[in-house]
């Protein structure tokens, strides 16, 4: 059976950055958990990551990368770097299905297991089965409206949540 139902979002706007995602786990057409927590804070709460994909791949991937943080003193992009180059380059990280979304107070990155580390142009990420209708109402919401980052991030998986199947309303969001 395929697991799916995620929406991950994050954006950076007006100099603040949240991230959030919805509570849905779905196997096959049936969803079986409506709060699940994919937002998580990290290396003392500085870096908040979002994870869409196997969850237990993802918790792995994320004690990884909270390792990358310490041996790199919290640099995030050098950490986020390290860990992709692993992720790709070793045997059985290779076979983890997950993508991470990491955001601190500078950056917001896109970490994936083929070695990707995307730094998106606007500051906006979306991941899982909503992503691209969280992307799309989070770039509406923040070029025309007044809304601060946090509330972007809540209006456009609420937008979301009417759409995409995969998506529920039970929203964790997390601000840096």
């Amino acid at each position: 059976m395929k697991i799916q139902g995620t929406t991950i979002l994050s954006v950076r706007h007006k100099g603040k950055v949240a991230i959030g995602g919805d509570g849905q786990v779905t196997i096959g057409e049936t969803a079986v958990k409506h709060k699940s927590r994919k937002v998580q804070r990290l290396a003392d709460f500085k870096v908040v990551v979002g994870f869409a994909g196997a969850a237990a791949d993802a918790l792995s991937l994320m004690e990884r990368f909270e390792a990358k943080l310490k041996d790199f003193q919290g640099n995030m992009p050098k950490a986020a770097t390290e860990l992709a180059k692993e992720w790709r380059t070793d045997r059985t990280l290779r076979r983890l299905e997950s993508l991470l979304a990491v955001v601190d107070k500078d950056d917001s990155l896109l970490i994936a297991g083929s070695g990707e580390v995307i730094r998106p142009d606007d500051g906006i990420i979306g991941l899982g089965s909503g992503g691209q209708y969280a992307v799309a109402a989070a770039r509406a919401l923040a070029k025309h409206s007044s809304l601060s980052a946090k509330e972007i991030v809540e209006e456009a998986l609420r937008i979301t949540s009417e759409i995409c199947i995969y998506t529920n309303d039970q929203i964790t969001v997390e601000e840096v």
